[in-house]
């Protein structure tokens, strides 16, 4: 199964005219970018892959990556994860109503009070979530229900990643939800891998961005003479990062590919701690090529650095993905080894 050449084309052209530099600049500076993210949802993307009689758009999970990718490549300042594949993907499967806003999803912080009663009433906090000033509902799974908590009630904390995206505290105080008994196979530790899944996504896009851009500016650059792309050093570097942007890249669709079949905990573990070592590797070679140009404000290269620095850290970092590989591997043993490396999560 292949993604909608439709779809890659019309979120392209989209993000294209909506996400220039100014743009993405006024987002982090007001905390939001509400006329991308009217523009993007007058489109039905943020509900790709979200069955068409739960409210969603249809289409599949390979869909969605996609657009997640695309949001990556050109720095676009929306919750289309949260939105899609993370928290519409709770709601839907447990068929509760999708807003025609944005929803969000509390990652999870051992900062974490929050607790839902036994009359469906919610007290307490939830830290780092994404764009939770905006959102119209934050969707959770615990114990077996997936509950669906209006934001408008909650004290709102504000604080942002360092992409300048909101990163915020939510408190509620018995505020009451919507529950629904969870289906088999969402729960805690699916949302963690499938949030895992949505940021390799994310950075694959920054990641190639980083590296066209870095192949342009080396190219138009000269010095003594010549375009700096032509001195050896530089090469390296260029090398590098291309060389990044595709294993990532690779590393996001045979993650995507299984996922969509199915079980890909194994395929998503070893994707997010690729993608992570990718990310540090090429920002750290983009931003020698550039120079002192890749850090200023008027030069793009931050929008797509900065958000792979954040994204790297969320839903598992290098050290949580390599015991995570690491365990698998001595479960299957020496003889496990190759099928599992060649099977992955179809053993």
């Amino acid at each position: 199964m292949t993604v909608d050449s439709l779809i890659t084309e019309t979120a392209s052209r989209l993000f294209a005219e909506q996400c220039t530099h100014s743009a993405i600049q006024l987002a982090e500076a007001e905390g939001g970018a509400p006329g991308i993210w009217s523009a993007f949802a007058e489109t039905g993307f943020p509900w790709i892959s979200l069955p068409e009689e739960a409210g969603g758009s249809g289409g599949t999970l390979l869909d969605a990556l996609e657009v997640l990718r695309l949001v990556g490549y050109y720095a676009a300042p929306i919750p289309a994860a949260e939105t899609g594949i993370l928290g519409g993907w709770l709601l839907a499967s447990a068929g509760l109503e999708l807003p025609e806003g944005i929803v969000t999803v509390a990652p999870g912080s051992r900062a974490d009070t929050l607790m839902i009663d036994g009359d469906g009433n919610a007290s307490g906090s939830v830290h780092n979530v994404p764009w939770g000033r905006h959102a119209e509902r934050l969707a959770i799974v615990r114990d077996g229900l997936v509950a669906s908590i209006p934001v408008a009630g909650a004290h709102v904390e504000h604080a942002t990643s360092l992409a300048g995206e909101p990163r915020d505290t939510l408190t509620f105080t018995n505020a009451s939800s919507d529950r629904a008994a969870a289906p088999a196979g969402v729960d805690e530790e699916s949302l963690r891998f499938r949030g895992a899944l949505s940021r390799v996504a994310l950075m694959a896009g920054a990641i190639e961005k980083m590296s066209q851009l870095t192949v342009s500016y080396t190219n138009e650059r000269e010095q003594f003479g010549r375009p700096v792309a032509k001195f050896q050093a530089v090469q390296q570097h260029l090398v590098w990062a291309s060389q990044d942007a595709a294993l990532a890249r690779m590393a996001a669709e045979s993650a995507g590919r299984q996922a969509n079949r199915g079980d890909a905990r194994f395929e998503i573990a070893s994707s997010k701690l690729v993608v992570n070592q990718a990310a540090t590797r090429a920002t750290k070679a983009c931003h020698q090529a550039h120079g002192a140009m890749g850090m200023t404000q008027e030069y793009e290269l931050h929008h797509s650095s900065r958000r792979l620095w954040a994204w790297r850290s969320e839903y598992g970092g290098v050290r949580e993905w390599s015991n995570w590989v690491g365990d698998a591997a001595i479960e299957a043993g020496a003889d496990g080894l190759y099928p599992l490396i060649t099977g992955g999560s179809n053993l």
